[in-house]
């Protein structure tokens, strides 16, 4: 069985979300605003899940097996949604400071982990494989979307406080 092209996009799915892990601790480690450090600890302690899940899989494909059915929770965890949407937290982060700032990049690497994620699930023939990445693409949709939200509330708060509706 020849599976390149699994190890190879398995590699990249590791690095992604180890990428994703050091820059929520870093976020994290630098904002002032508890809440926050927890939304983006809670996203790297998810990341790690990820990366480790990931690397299970790698092992396998590494070792020319084929890929074995991974166990999920079952539903995507909405802890991270629990701590973001709450207006304590909208209140605290300054909609051009360090946090939005963070929140905008994190959205950037929560697109580029979707696509990866996605596009391996609709070329895996695999249905374990396709399992694999068809999961890790929504979870990461889940992230990507709880941050969109905020960053749109960001956006308007800033927006009102220096009056930049045209009407």
């Amino acid at each position: 069985m020849d599976n390149t092209k699994t190890i190879e996009i398995l590699k990249t799915a590791i690095l992604l979300e180890k990428r994703g892990e050091s820059f929520y601790r870093k976020v994290a480690s630098q904002t002032n605003i508890t809440e926050v450090a927890d939304i983006f600890n809670t996203m790297a302690d998810e990341e790690v899940m990820h990366a480790q899940l990931l690397s299970e899989k790698f092992k396998e494909a590494a070792e020319g097996k084929a890929l074995s059915k991974p166990s999920f929770p079952a539903s995507v965890n909405d802890s991270v949604a629990r701590l973001v949407l709450t207006k304590e937290i909208k209140e605290q982060i300054a909609a051009a400071g360090y946090e939005a700032a963070a929140i905008s990049a994190a959205i950037d690497m929560e697109n580029k982990a979707i696509a990866v994620y996605s596009e391996r699930a609709g070329q895996a023939s695999d249905p374990n494989e396709k399992a694999l990445f068809q999961w890790l693409a929504d979870w990461e949709k889940t992230h990507h979307k709880i941050l969109h939200e905020l960053d749109t509330e960001l956006k308007e708060k800033i927006w009102n406080d220096n009056q930049f509706w045209p009407f």
